[in-house]
């Protein structure tokens, strides 16, 4: 049996939240219960409690921090193993908002290094669907003291402040960690962040949850984690669409994204970076061949590349798109 490794497929982690929809289910095609808010599907994820499962070939069955255990650089590359040891160091999501998420704020690698051990949270949006009038909230409409602020979580009114993006499919946006942000009710995105789950909430549109309760807050700490001399900038990358090219989206020292759109065959070599790469599959039918092995990927899968593969082939049986990240 070839024991070598190839591109992996894992088990989608879903989450139900009181913010979330179907549209998981009806545009990226999981498994789930109509009958579920489900908000969010975990593509790719090394968390502690929440590492994935693969699904395909020989390793299915072992989850992402056991192949990362037995195959080290080459499944990360050589720096990220450097410099992330056995923490896979991304995290992949879809998400689906039916509703408005809570106005939030993530700590940055100080922050979160000095008080909870691990590393911050910086993140980037793609939107794959939107309802008219639908849009994301990021930073503020203008400059906003700490003090000003606090005045605001006080009153409720934190919404009166913050900056709205309306949006349509193939908008992205970079949020930095310390950056105030909700993702929008109608919103459906691709998430492609830091692996950390440390979010403080600030305000929740005075929502109440299934038990008739407030959600808890998190002030002290959003105040701390919040950079207010950065609110006021454009957080909406701006790109123009190119078929059947790559085009890059992000670039940063946390993860390199770049978009697809291809209605014909794409060769892609990775001779040049020293790092794993995953593909997410926003709309398509894609054959994927490296070698001899062979992968399909369909609207709403994901596949990771391990590093020691240095080419693959993309086949589409039609147009299709396809978000290309890896870290460096």
């Amino acid at each position: 049996m070839d024991s070598s490794l190839y591109p992996l497929k894992f088990e989608p982690i879903l989450k139900d939240k009181i913010w979330g929809g179907t549209r998981l289910k009806t545009v990226l095609n999981k498994n789930i219960s109509d009958a579920n808010q489900c908000g969010e599907s975990w593509e790719i994820s090394g968390l502690v409690g929440d590492e994935s499962m693969v699904v395909n070939g020989f390793l299915a069955e072992n989850n992402l921090n056991e192949l990362l255990e037995i195959y080290l650089t080459d499944l990360v590359g050589e720096k990220n193993y450097e410099q992330y040891g056995l923490g896979f160091p991304l995290l992949i999501k879809f998400i689906d908002a039916q509703d408005n998420l809570s106005v939030q704020v993530h700590p940055d690698d100080d922050l979160a290094m000095r008080k909870y051990g691990q590393n911050g949270k910086t993140e980037m949006w793609h939107v794959i669907a939107s309802e008219p009038g639908s849009g994301l909230y990021v930073g503020f409409r203008e400059k906003v003291s700490r003090a000003q602020f606090e005045e605001a979580i006080a009153s409720g009114t934190v919404d009166q402040l913050l900056k709205f993006y309306p949006v349509q499919p193939g908008d992205t946006f970079m949020i930095p960690a310390g950056t105030v942000h909700a993702i929008g009710k109608g919103v459906l995105l691709a998430e492609i962040q830091q692996p950390s789950d440390i979010t403080f909430r600030v305000f929740d549109w005075n929502r109440l949850d299934n038990e008739g309760n407030p959600r808890e807050l998190h002030v002290k700490e959003a105040l701390e984690a919040i950079h207010f001399d950065e609110q006021t900038q454009d957080f909406k990358i701006d790109y123009q669409p190119a078929l059947n090219k790559t085009v890059k989206l992000v670039r940063s020292p946390f993860f390199n994204t770049s978009v697809l759109e291809f209605d014909q065959p794409l060769s892609k070599s990775f001779t040049e970076i020293d790092s794993f790469v995953i593909y997410i599959c926003l709309d398509g039918q894609i054959l994927m061949a490296c070698g001899d092995k062979r992968e399909r990927l369909e609207t709403g899968e994901v596949v990771l590349v391990p590093a020691d593969i240095e080419e693959v082939q993309l086949l589409p049986a039609r147009k299709s798109k396809v978000l290309e990240v890896y870290c460096q």
